[in-house]
């Protein structure tokens, strides 16, 4: 019998509460969106299994709470992640100013071998409001964002019209890939 290459792979979500973290997620896995906006309490995880290349990959991921009072559980969710996402609102600058603090924050709790190469991916999310018009953040500013990062990933994305989720997502696959833990089943 031979052995079918496994690999679960843990991703954690971050960024501001009302960004769209749970939204991107359920568009992913679940492919449903819902205008109906219920604050994360803590954190929850959802799991989905793909194909890449030869691998059979479960990915495991985590939403987290956005609001400030629950960044203290951080630690527990962040230790042994692949990959770390970052969400912000392209509507709303906070939710770009705040990127640094979560960047730092997820490095400090999780403190991966070498924090310099730990996989992050950013997604500006919510570009389908008000056709383009209310947004505040450029791609060409996230952009420079990623690239003072050490060049992370960067995506454009609306989980409510479903555009550029999946591309995202297998993204984050591959990305967490490249920093997986992996099992034989």
């Amino acid at each position: 019998m031979s052995l079918r290459r496994r690999t679960l792979l843990k991703v954690i979500v971050l960024g501001d509460s009302g960004v769209g973290k749970t939204s991107l997620m359920n568009q992913y896995v679940h492919k449903k969106f819902s205008q109906q906006y219920k604050a994360t309490i803590g954190a929850d995880f959802v799991t989905k299994e793909l194909q890449i290349d030869d691998r059979l990959v479960t990915l495991q991921i985590w939403d987290t709470a956005g609001q400030e009072r629950f960044q203290s559980l951080g630690v527990a969710f962040y230790r042994g992640a692949d990959c770390c996402v970052l969400v912000y609102d392209v509507n709303v600058m906070r939710s770009f100013d705040t990127l640094d603090t979560w960047h730092e924050e997820f490095l400090k709790q999780a403190n991966p071998p070498d924090p310099s190469t730990f996989p992050f991916i950013l997604l500006g999310n919510k570009i389908d409001i008000d056709g383009g018009n209310s947004r505040v953040v450029s791609e060409k500013k996230a952009r420079e964002w990623c690239a003072a990062k050490g060049n992370i990933p960067y995506f454009e994305t609306s989980a409510k019209e479903d555009h550029n989720v999946d591309a995202s997502f297998l993204s984050i696959a591959r990305t967490a890939m490249a920093n997986e833990h992996e099992q034989d089943m």
